[in-house]
């Protein structure tokens, strides 16, 4: 028997077809919705611009008297030690460097001092701002403003009935001070000398670990002192610019490092009145010309962010009540421990109400 072929059959054809309408609609919302969130991210991205900055900008915000009037008086914080002067505080005289509304500062100091370099470097913008926009300054002093505090307070142009005290303040603390700390006597109880090598004996000035002969002591201390009375003298000079009506008997009698309350600081020419932030606004305001409807306060403050926090190790759940030097989440010291450890480890000259620099950290 035989079989037939099967007739062959056309080859099958798959026919994609379009959707109608609503497949349309489908596609333009899908493209629609992913222009939206990309729009919506480059948004977000440039409003949390400044959330996430690492840099050293400041934060404007109202303070005080009329909200709508142009003219500003800042207010210029100066608090903790002061480490440097590229800092926060330099950050805001370069804000207001910028800024032709403001018409007059407020330097509101809260600081037991620093080091000499930060001390004289933020003394010396301050100053040139003012002097170069003509703008009044005047000082309100918070809990302490010594030594280095007291240094920057004096870029006030010398003008009289402009540094103002609060009852409770401490000022004053005109002086110079190395740290020294020597404990190469303990280290021979260890079976510990110290055998670095340098160019010279007094490349090794003020290590403590360092035994030294009598004749090298003196010989170190003779040029340690040299240093301490060249920058005293400077201090003096800076605050003679300040005060003017101290003449050299009196600065001489309160330029002892003492600190002093606020009424003594009064009574010794230090301080010219006894108030609080708002006397210094009022005066701020009327050596600008201005008065409390056509002058706006404002003040500053540093952009935090999370970034920011992590970046420079401020963790605040790990770090709460430990101040400075604590140690940040999962036990990694913060930025803050580092700068005090290598504030300690460097020989530096201080203008500081404090016998123990390491412990103080700027803010």
């Amino acid at each position: 028997m035989q079989i037939e072929p099967m007739p062959s059959l056309p080859p099958t054809r798959v026919i994609l077809e379009q959707g109608g309408f609503w497949a349309r609609w489908s596609t333009w919302i899908a493209w629609s919705i992913a222009g939206i969130s990309l729009l919506s991210a480059l948004a977000s991205a440039g409003a949390a611009a400044q959330y996430f900055q690492r840099d050293a900008k400041v934060v404007e915000k109202y303070h005080s008297l009329s909200r709508i009037a142009a003219a500003k008086v800042a207010i210029v914080d100066i608090a903790g030690a002061i480490m440097g002067g590229s800092g926060f505080a330099r950050a805001q005289f370069d804000h207001i460097a910028e800024d032709e509304s403001v018409k007059a500062i407020v330097l509101r100091v809260d600081s037991p001092g620093g080091t000499v370099s930060g001390s004289d470097e933020l003394h010396y913008r301050l100053a040139e701002l003012a002097k170069e926009r003509n703008l009044p300054v005047v000082v309100s002093m918070g809990g302490i403003a010594a030594s280095g505090g007291y240094y920057v307070a004096m870029a006030n142009g010398g003008r009289d009935d402009v540094i103002f005290a609060e009852p409770a303040t401490l000022t004053g603390s005109i002086g110079v001070i190395i740290p020294h700390f020597d404990v190469s006597k303990l280290l021979k109880k260890f079976d510990i000398e110290d055998d670095s090598i340098s160019s010279g004996p007094l490349k090794e000035m003020l290590s403590p670990t360092k035994d030294r002969t009598p004749e090298l002591a003196e010989r170190e201390r003779k040029v340690l002192q040299s240093l301490v009375d060249e920058m005293f003298a400077r201090f003096k000079q800076i605050v003679k610019q300040g005060r003017p009506k101290l003449d050299d008997e009196k600065l001489a009698s309160v330029a002892t490092g003492q600190i002093f309350t606020a009424q003594q600081a009064v009574d010794a020419g230090l301080v010219d009145r006894i108030g609080f932030l708002e006397d210094a606004v009022t005066r701020a305001v009327e050596l600008a010309g201005l008065t409390k409807d056509t002058a706006r306060v404002v003040r500053y403050s540093k952009p935090r962010g999370l970034l920011k926090d992590v970046l420079d190790g401020d963790f605040s759940a790990g770090t709460q009540g430990m101040g400075a030097g604590g140690m940040g989440a999962g036990g990694m010291m913060s930025r803050g421990a580092l700068e005090a450890f290598a504030e300690w480890t460097t020989p530096r000259a201080w203008y500081l109400c404090s016998w123990w620099p390491a412990l103080v950290t700027s803010r």
